[in-house]
């Protein structure tokens, strides 16, 4: 039980689901080479209903764990954390990156409940970090509002970067901005998604998907929670003919699922809330649903996975 509790100590890693931008305290201590990023407005997602369902959905396996920590240090990361930021420069299979969150801390109970758990404690430019048993990952309260977690190279380059240092690009800083400043939940990728996952076979349609993701140098996205919950996407490609192509390819899935409506009205009502635009070298999707209707086609996914994890 006390491995499990002291996994529960870094639950603000499990919500990988605004009004405001993305917190500047926040994005100054990421690597300047971030490949890939992603926030979550905590506050602004748990205002609606869909959201709360969202958050509560992705820590119901945690239930129990998540009890244990709040009896323990008084921390529940239901209730206690405000805004999530990710990042990470290398492919997710590396298991190396941050895990930056903004909330209301208690340091000295969560560390000592850590070490109860068989947590080690190695102080770091001023800064005591929390260190699984295998010293590989960690995390450092740098205030009572401030949390990082991660690998522990990165946990340290972090805490280097809090007195200044190089940062994310500027253009990087600005996307970050504009999607944090309308969306709940949004990523990033400034490189080929392709190159960050094993490739998978691609579905028995007679187009080749693989080929289009292909096409794409970077994207971006996320959603915006409401009565209507909005999805959006936006994905670069080299050229405008591989845009076209990739845009082309989208609308083809859109027409298929649209036609097997009798069999799968699931998807075509998604299909038939899906805009796909092209510009340039740039593809836009768009997909507004009622926040009942979209809660609805989330849970049979849902319970799915639970059939799976049991």
């Amino acid at each position: 039980m006390k491995a499990q509790i002291f996994a529960t100590a870094t639950l603000f890693t499990v919500f990988s689901g605004a009004l405001s931008a993305a917190d500047s305290r926040l994005l100054s201590l990421v690597m300047p080479d971030a490949m890939v990023l992603a926030g979550v407005n905590v506050d602004e997602a748990k205002a609606t209903p869909f959201g709360q369902y969202v958050l509560t959905t992705l820590l119901q396996s945690q239930a129990q764990q998540l009890q244990q920590l709040a009896t323990l240090t008084g921390f529940d990361p239901r209730r206690d954390v405000h805004e999530l930021l990710l990042a990470s420069s290398s492919a997710p299979g590396n298991k190396t990156g941050l895990a930056l969150a903004l909330g209301a801390f208690d340091p000295a109970k969560i560390a000592a409940a850590a070490q109860l758990a068989g947590a080690g404690i190695e102080t770091y430019g001023g800064v005591s970090i929390i260190e699984d048993p295998q010293h590989q990952n960690g995390f450092a309260f740098l205030d009572s509002t401030l949390v990082v977690a991660g690998d522990l190279a990165n946990v340290k380059a972090a805490i280097d970067r809090r007195n200044g240092g190089p940062t994310i690009p500027a253009a990087l800083a600005t996307q970050v901005n504009q999607l944090s400043s309308t969306l709940d939940a949004w990523a990033i990728s400034t490189v080929p998604p392709s190159t960050l996952r094993p490739a998978a076979a691609p579905p028995a349609t007679g187009v080749n998907v693989q080929n289009a993701l292909q096409k794409i140098e970077s994207a971006s996205g996320g959603v915006k929670f409401g009565s209507v919950v909005v999805l959006t996407g936006q994905a670069q490609a080299a050229t405008p003919q591989d845009a076209s192509s990739l845009g082309d390819v989208m609308k083809l899935f859109v027409s298929m699922a649209q036609l097997s409506a009798s069999q799968h009205p699931e998807a075509a009502a998604l299909a038939q809330s899906l805009v796909v635009a092209t510009q340039g070298s740039t593809v836009k999707i768009t997909l507004s649903l009622p926040e009942d209707q979209i809660q609805q086609l989330v849970k049979p996914q849902a319970a799915a996975r639970k059939v799976v994890r049991m």
